[in-house]
């Protein structure tokens, strides 16, 4: 019975009975029947309150258990959905007191660049992850989410895997959370750091190892230009973005903001995005980007897994004045026709256990893909059979190498606050791009 009509009933009989009373009072005096009939009254009226009173009882057991129902299967719900997001890999939308939580307060930098820092922390259920906050303010909201929703769908054994993110109300910074790949990027395992040390207790990567993270890298390149439902550019392909995991399987990480490309279209036209050193010629010459601008840098990627060192360097000793630029590309294609290849060999890799073959092929194909001419670049789908050995490489075009050159010099990188000119330790190649193409072009 509900609780309204078991009220108007009690009521009712109550106040009946009352009236009852009252006029068996007027009527019968102080007599013994009154009193009689008194006693029975009030002993009918304790009964409906007993009555009332066990029906709001059952009534409120029935509504604490069908809500508590209720709440058990929406919280069966929520984890079923749960459940379902990371089956899809879909990212999880974190709030900030989580990541502020998860890393101490952002006190664990792993890394930073030049619209981002990532921190190392470890969420509730104890899951490591690397944080990214990103600085800059050229994602606005709407197109953060959508570029982070629509990659990181995106899975691959050789792509980092983006756990979810956070964006700060009122313009406030943005953040990816990756997972975290323990043994680092592969700049620290093929170049030497201050004092000739390297990532790993002084470890230096053996060949066979420098040669499969090549391919592994390819196929993730291959993955997001050939195999998603839309194609997906990196722009940013570097030994800082290439990281190792536990086996040495490189995972190819920074893609969360990078450039979608329909299948309908050949290129795009965008800022300019990467890393001084890796961009292709197109950037300059304004004609577009593709998926051929991933493949010139890794191209360039390629060459320094081959040399162990930058492909932009200073040479010579003595102070700034006898000092010059190196490019390593132009050196390696020079050896390639005089047949002097190994020469240039990683210096730590001629102790043995390299492959001649191997290095011939991986080279060749690093010369194929920084042609200057973006549609001369093989796809990478025909870098991987090339490599893997499906397919044969062929002797790659000489490319005059001309506007690479225009890029490996910058003067600023040599001259201090004061305008006093002075060596730096790291190469131009470090330096970032996030300036409009007018900036650069030449014209």
């Amino acid at each position: 019975m509900e609780p309204k009509r078991v009220k108007i009933i009690a009521s009712a009989a109550v106040i009946s009975l009352l009236i009852l009373i009252i006029i068996f009072r007027i009527a019968l005096g102080r007599s013994t029947a009154f009193y009689l009939f008194t006693g029975a009254d009030c002993a009918v009226i304790l009964a409906v309150v007993i009555w009332a009173s066990f029906q709001y009882a059952t009534v409120y057991s029935r509504t604490k258990a069908s809500t508590n129902r209720t709440a058990l299967e929406g919280e069966q719900l929520r984890l079923e959905y749960s459940f379902l997001r990371k089956v899809a890999g879909l990212p999880a939308k974190f709030r900030y007191e989580e990541l502020e939580a998860a890393t101490d307060n952002f006190k664990a930098l792993l890394g930073r660049g030049s619209s981002a820092s990532v921190f190392k922390g470890i969420l509730d259920d104890g899951t490591p992850v690397a944080v990214k906050r990103i600085e800059g303010a050229e994602h606005g909201e709407r197109e953060f989410r959508s570029e982070v929703a629509a990659i990181a769908s995106v899975q691959h054994v050789n792509l980092v895997r983006l756990l979810g993110y956070c964006c700060v109300p009122g313009g406030g910074f943005k953040y990816l959370v990756y997972e975290f790949i323990h043994n680092g990027s592969l700049d620290s395992w093929i170049f030497p750091r201050r004092g000739g040390s390297f990532n790993g207790e002084g470890a230096c990567l053996p060949w066979p190892l420098r040669y499969k993270i090549a391919i592994d890298v390819a196929k993730a390149l291959a993955y997001l230009h050939h195999d998603c439902r839309s194609r997906i550019l990196h722009l940013d392909v570097k030994p800082e973005n290439i990281l190792l995991d536990e086996s040495f399987r490189a995972r190819m990480s920074d893609f969360g903001l990078s450039k979608l490309m329909g299948r309908d279209e050949s290129r795009v036209v965008t800022t300019v995005r990467g890393t001084r050193g890796y961009l292709a010629p197109e950037w300059l010459l304004e004609n577009g980007i593709s998926e051929k601008s991933d493949i010139y840098s890794y191209g360039m990627v390629l060459l320094e897994i081959f040399g162990g060192r930058r492909n932009v360097c200073l040479v010579g000793d003595g102070n700034n004045s006898q000092r010059k630029w190196s490019y390593f590309p132009r050196i390696v294609s020079e050896k390639v026709k005089e047949g002097k290849l190994m020469e240039v060999l990683d210096e730590k890799l001629k102790g043995g256990g390299v492959e001649e073959r191997e290095v011939r092929a991986l080279v060749n194909v690093a010369l194929w893909c920084i042609q200057e001419k973006a549609k001369l670049r093989p796809s990478m789908a025909r870098v991987v059979d090339m490599l893997e050995g499906r397919l044969l490489v062929d002797k790659p075009p000489e490319t005059e190498m001309i506007i690479v050159d225009l890029l490996s010099i910058d003067d600023d990188n040599l001259t201090g606050a004061g305008g006093s000119r002075q060596m730096q330790s790291q190469p131009p190649t470090m330096s970032t791009y996030s300036c409009g193409m007018s900036v650069l072009s030449g014209r």
